[in-house]
């Protein structure tokens, strides 16, 4: 077994570049060794070392000089809900100026995009596209269900009694006039359009999907975050007042004991207020689109819908 020296400092935990390898006082052949693996020229990564997304994607904006993270990668940095993840994490998305040369290298999809300097953040010394921009440049990669659920995450607030409040990663107001103010850009008509369909209250992709498929369906309105009788214990995550219908997605965070039971007081105060009550499940959702909205109409006629 070769021994080889330690790398100094925190390299042996992190992407780097080669010359940041030099200045930390690592040695050329050190840097060339068997336990650094090259995913790209003049980067090195230590093998068998986990390490977390910011760090793996320093050294590419390090060395792209005017470049920064952008589109998939940005929006993983950001915790946007997406549908790819596994497959995408594979490359970096990099955008650099307008008519500068795009970035060419292993690993790495490159953009050519004339950003304001408001649309670039640092997190942690790594430039990134802002979150509206991110959610701008999505719109080129997503079909419209992903793009809206985007958006309802970034928007999404609330202030339920039973957890800790909720803040938006952007305003729904900021968002909105953000995507307004654009012109001739890449899958702008993609998010004005998702903008127009994103509602402010919902927690998870699968409610965006929910609440679209109501809507294209022709039912009634369904509102998010809704309080039934102004009660906040009684917060469904879909709510026709009208014909006092709710709608509740029940995904994997409801199967512990303690959310059963806050959910099954919260079905008893929901029959009390005179509220039907349609939970939808994951099983549902394969069943597809007719089969879900099926079960909806059939709660909205037992209260006097005559759709």
């Amino acid at each position: 077994m070769v021994a080889r020296p330690q790398l100094p400092g925190s390299l042996p935990r992190r992407s780097f570049t080669f010359s940041e390898g030099l200045a930390a006082g690592a040695t050329r052949s050190r840097l060339r060794a068997q336990d650094l693996s090259i995913p790209s020229r003049q980067i090195r990564v230590p093998r068998g070392k986990m390490q977390q997304l910011l760090d793996r994607v320093r050294p590419y904006t390090a060395l792209c000089g005017s470049g920064c993270i952008s589109h998939v990668t940005a929006a993983q940095l950001h915790g946007m809900p997406l549908p790819w993840f596994d497959d995408e994490i594979r490359t970096i998305h990099l955008t650099r100026p307008a008519h500068s040369a795009q970035a060419r290298r292993r690993n790495v999809i490159g953009h050519n995009n004339a950003l304001e300097p408001e649309e670039i953040m640092m997190i942690d010394g790594v430039p990134v596209t802002t979150p509206a921009r991110t959610f701008l440049d999505l719109g080129t990669l997503l079909g419209l269900n992903d793009l809206v659920a985007v958006a309802d995450f970034l928007v999404c607030e609330h202030d339920r009694y039973f957890e800790p409040p909720k803040f938006p990663v952007v305003p729904a107001e900021t968002l909105a006039s953000y995507i307004a103010g654009k012109r001739s850009i890449r899958g702008l008509q993609a998010a004005r359009t998702a903008v127009e369909l994103m509602r402010v209250g919902v927690d998870s992709p699968p409610e965006t999907r929910l609440r679209l498929m109501l809507q294209r369906a022709g039912l009634p309105e369904f509102t998010t975050n809704y309080a039934i009788a102004g009660s906040p214990e009684v917060s469904p995550d879909l709510a026709c007042e009208e014909f006092k219908t709710s709608g509740e997605y029940e995904g994997e965070v409801h199967k512990t004991p303690e959310k059963q039971l806050f959910d099954s007081t919260r079905d008893e105060r929901t029959a009390a207020r005179g509220w039907l009550q349609v939970k939808v499940y994951k099983a549902d959702m394969r069943r597809g689109d007719a089969h879900v909205v099926d079960m909806f109409k059939r709660a909205l006629r037992q209260h006097g819908w005559r759709g």
